[in-house]
């Protein structure tokens, strides 16, 4: 999906931004950016993200291996950046927005087999290049887009990006309305002192080689560009000095839309495509948004209780990215400021001592996750935050884990477990989906879980049902385990309270302990659907219950 917007045109216009010099740029919040701006003038903006990995998608990807997989509204597991998009634009995507390198060779090779190049050699170039344009010109058409906005991923001089550069170029010879934004650094020695351009212009060279020249350079770096460097970039890279945009580290992401729109960076843009660009109510009401962030007094200490943490000596917090930012939403919604530490759960499991410092937080986060690493030190988490008080959202995993947690210290039931960390489980209060179990024994483990939005019906006279104002909501899932049926009574009995359930009523989909704090966890995802000025309703409440603390 795009965004709302009056369609100016009958035809859509490109903006393809590609980056240079090293990876983890930022390439993705500058494309959000854009099309934050272009959004708030009304324009139907259709964000693409092309990765160059061989996997059909995210879902099976570890997140220390490549961040957290976004799961779309239509069951998509997709590259986080789509997460970006859908925050700054405020929209929801679908799957076919993400383009992998696997499933442009995949739907390739299909095609070849189904005969349906008409006995021509198939080859890589022109055939690749083509499906990769067909993808993108198939979601303009389809989305009336004024602008579809596409990042390609990886650092040019990459052999893997090299197709798609090719496609690029191929769609501006092809006569299509196409703006190149090429991201690239500016590193400043810590031994010379001195932002340096070289690299950069390295960069843009390897560029021209793939036969396309960059309209605009925008320059990350610690600091501001000074005028020296952008004179150097615009001599040595073939652009106007104006058409260098300085983007420094922001102390917030969402600052990013308002440092370009001080440059009149989407002005320039609209520009060369021969359109005008006035004032914006809904841009001017992101920039108080942004305002009000530095104003926020109270701070609230969140404790991120995961395992997806550690890669080698370095901490990677995109594995949570989404539950980071819902977090930032909902403080920022209360003029509060987020100070989040993360907890590797296995310190639990040496140390048990250790979780008195849990104490010391306003409120602490079992997110998604999977498999048996550093699960009883979740489950131990849970039970302190259960026996002491302290403000407990549990997600997915999170979910899952306080069921067994409760089946085994208030049910009595020693051994309970969930089937996919013991699959000869005293007490599997928590068992694999039916209609999974022959993807699972077949070992196809890719998009097997329970993807996408699903509805839930909320219990009248709940927390749950309070904070979101309205008895059926949708969120999005990603999941093969589901709570077990059979131990439901039981738990109930005990005073867990399943506050959420699907339509049907045979998946729970909430849960929540009366008279505690903040007791409350989802089977759902609810971080994808929070926005920086509409945070989740769940991310909200626990917020309010952490700052009574």
């Amino acid at each position: 999906m795009s965004s709302t917007g009056t369609r100016s045109t009958e035809k859509a216009r490109y903006i393809i931004v590609t980056g240079g010099v090293l990876s983890g740029l930022g390439k993705g919040i500058i494309t959000a950016s854009i099309g934050n701006v272009l959004v708030s003038h009304g324009y139907r903006v259709s964000p693409v993200k092309i990765d160059p990995y061989i996997n059909i998608d995210a879902g099976t990807m570890r997140p220390t291996e490549h961040g957290e997989v976004w799961v779309t509204p239509d069951g998509g597991e997709t590259d986080q950046d789509l997460g970006n998009y859908e925050r700054f634009m405020d929209i929801d995507i679908d799957k076919d927005h993400n383009i992998t390198t696997g499933q442009v060779y995949l739907t390739v090779i299909q095609k070849e087999r189904n005969l349906e190049y008409d006995g021509k050699n198939v080859e890589v170039i022109p055939h690749i290049p083509q499906e990769v344009q067909k993808r993108i010109s198939t979601i303009a058409e389809r989305e009336s887009s004024d602008f579809v906005l596409v990042e390609i991923g990886g650092t040019v001089g990459d052999y893997q990006s090299v197709l798609f550069l090719e496609a690029a170029r191929q769609m501006k010879l092809e006569g299509k309305e196409v703006v190149f934004v090429h991201v690239v650094y500016l590193p400043i020695p810590g031994n010379v002192g001195e932002m340096k351009t070289k690299p950069a212009q390295h960069s843009v060279r390897e560029l021209n080689a793939a036969g396309i020249q960059p309209d605009f350079i925008v320059a990350r770096s610690s600091v501001p560009v000074d005028e020296v460097r952008k004179e150097k970039l615009s001599l040595f890279c073939n652009v106007a000095k104006d058409s260098v945009i300085s983007a420094p580290d922001l102390t917030s992401i969402y600052q990013s839309p308002v440092r370009l729109e001080e440059q009149d960076f989407v002005r320039k843009i609209l520009k060369k495509f021969g359109l005008n660009y006035g004032r914006s109510p809904m841009l001017e009401k992101w920039k108080r948004f942004v305002k009000n962030i530095d104003k926020c007094e109270d701070e609230v200490r969140i404790g991120i209780i995961g395992k997806y943490f550690d890669i080698g000596d370095f901490s990677l917090e995109d594995s949570y990215i989404s539950v980071i930012e819902a977090v930032k939403h909902a403080c920022w919604s209360s003029s509060a400021k987020p100070k989040i530490s993360w907890i590797d759960s296995k310190c639990y499991e040496k140390e048990s001592a250790r979780l008195k410092e849990l104490s010391s937080y306003d409120g602490i986060i079992i997110p998604g996750g999977f498999g048996s690493s550093g699960v009883e030190g979740k489950i131990a988490a849970i039970r302190y935050a259960r026996e002491n008080n302290i403000p407990f959202l549990g997600l997915c995993y999170g979910l899952q884990l306080a069921v067994v947690e409760y089946a085994r210290d208030v049910c009595g039931l020693k051994g309970a477990n969930t089937t996919e960390i013991d699959k000869k489980a005293a007490y599997p209060v928590i068992d694999i989906l039916p209609e999974q179990k022959k993807n699972i024994e077949a070992s196809n483990y890719g998009a097997t879980m329970r993807l996408g939005a699903c509805p839930a019906i909320l219990r009248e006279g709940t927390i749950v049902r309070k904070l979101y104002g309205k008895k059926e909501i949708t969120e999005r899932h990603r999941h093969r385990y589901e709570v077990n049926p059979d131990y439901i009574e039981l738990l109930e009995k005990n005073g867990l309270v399943f506050s959420g359930r699907s339509p049907d009523r045979r998946l729970m989909e909430y849960i929540e302990l009366p008279g505690h704090s903040f007791f409350c966890a989802t089977q759902a995802h609810p971080e994808f659907s929070s926005r920086p000025m509409k945070p989740n309703p769940m991310f909200n409440g626990f917020i309010k219950a952490c700052l009574k603390r």
